[in-house]
């Protein structure tokens, strides 16, 4: 008898994990789809002639930015936007490779280009925030517009009259556009898909949104009315954060302004690392900060390889136990494949989206594996002051 009441409870408890996970699954794609339908993205818009396009200076921190600089301004150069009223001031952030080489020829064809040399970065100061806050000191006085934008990003023609069309239609102060991944190598094609899954998985957009006071933002185009980010305080109060685009969006709802975040991928590209090396650096150094902090984001790796193994260790443990028991224990194998079947069939799509090759899909339980080992690293580092970025080590 005991034998076959254990067989039972196994039964049973077979059938609450597939059904715990099914339910699990449905209602994170659910999460995930609600996040899409608040992402508005933006297709490119045909100049308008008739408009007063009001002026606008693009601010691009640059620290060793020697191989992507050459490319971002030779893009912005092809910009539909009037030639009167764009500015681009490049701040060079102590850059010790070519940036300020490279820059300055380009700067010699095209006369809407200028390089900044930044000041020595101030104590208690990111790098990025005070490059950028440098470079919004040199705008001109007439400027209307801020356009902080990073040297890896590629802007397609239409970018800046669709994004100053769209804040003025809009009435945002601040808008921040996310640019479309570049995946190119191994590293980030596993791991960058999961990453941003696991972002739309826990962000609620729709309700960020239509806060008074939380915001996010991409740091790789943030387009912001000088006015008021002379008013909120601009990079100067948010100098200490690692985190700082988002940083800035809170700032500047807190204090009244409207803030908007929408999908550029038409109208902009980026390539934000080069392989495993730099991936790890780049994420690990702000993960912790995204994710809520060292508590949330350690647990959220931990969910994160749980519910990646599950996809694929659960069918296999009911397989085994239907083969052997058959009728009821293959209850349980029904109600979790499709759970299974629809995780596999999201990152399948995602790998679709990306550009990349299908089979990238499949992996996506190693993706969530190596993206927990560096929210684990960003952790340590968190907790430890040990955030290294281009050379300076961030308490």
């Amino acid at each position: 008898m005991g034998s076959v009441g254990g067989g039972r409870e196994d039964i049973v408890m077979a059938l609450l994990a597939s059904a715990i996970w099914l339910i699990a699954v449905i209602s994170l794609i659910w999460r995930a789809l609600r996040q899409d339908r608040a992402f508005r993205r933006l297709a490119p818009a045909p100049p308008e002639p008739d408009i007063d396009w009001p002026a606008v200076t693009v601010v691009i921190p640059a620290r060793d930015e020697a191989e992507n600089i050459g490319d971002c301004l030779s893009a912005l150069a092809q910009q539909d936007y009037p030639r009167s009223q764009l500015r681009i001031v490049v701040a060079d952030d102590d850059s010790a490779d070519a940036t300020a080489t490279v820059v300055s020829s380009v700067a010699c064809e095209d006369g809407r280009c200028a390089l900044l040399r930044a000041p020595p970065l101030p104590a208690g100061w990111t790098g990025k925030a005070h490059a950028c806050w440098a470079g919004s000191r040199a705008a001109a006085a007439s400027t209307q517009w801020l356009c902080f934008m990073d040297a890896d990003v590629r802007a397609g023609p239409a970018l800046l009259t669709t994004a100053i069309g769209e804040a003025i239609k809009t009435k945002a102060d601040l808008l921040s556009l996310t640019p479309r991944q570049e995946l190119g190598s191994f590293a980030e094609r596993l791991v960058m898909p999961c990453g941003f899954y696991m972002l739309a998985f826990l962000q609620d957009l729709a309700r960020i949104q239509a806060s008074k006071r939380e915001a996010t933002a991409s740091g790789k185009f943030i387009l912001v009315r000088y006015a008021a980010y002379e008013s909120f305080g601009g990079h100067a109060a948010v100098r200490h954060e690692i985190c700082e685009d988002a940083a800035l969006a809170r700032r500047a709802k807190s204090c009244g302004y409207r803030v908007i975040l929408a999908g550029g991928e038409r109208l902009a590209s980026t390539r934000m690392y080069a392989g495993w090396r730099s991936l790890r650096a780049g994420v690990s150094k702000n993960l912790a900060d995204m994710m809520g902090g060292p508590a949330m984001a350690a647990v959220t790796a931990i969910a994160g390889i749980t519910l990646a193994w599950m996809a694929v260790l659960l069918p296999l443990a009911e397989l085994g136990a239907c083969g052997r028991a058959g009728g009821e224990s293959c209850v349980a194998l029904l109600i979790a494949l499709p759970g299974s079947a629809a995780f596999l069939a999201l990152h399948i799509a995602g790998a679709v989206h990306f550009r990349i090759p299908v089979w990238y899909g499949l992996l996506f339980p190693l993706g969530y594996t190596a993206g927990a080992l560096i929210a684990l690293e960003s952790v340590r580092r968190r907790l430890t002051g040990q955030r290294v970025w281009k050379g300076r080590v961030y308490p």
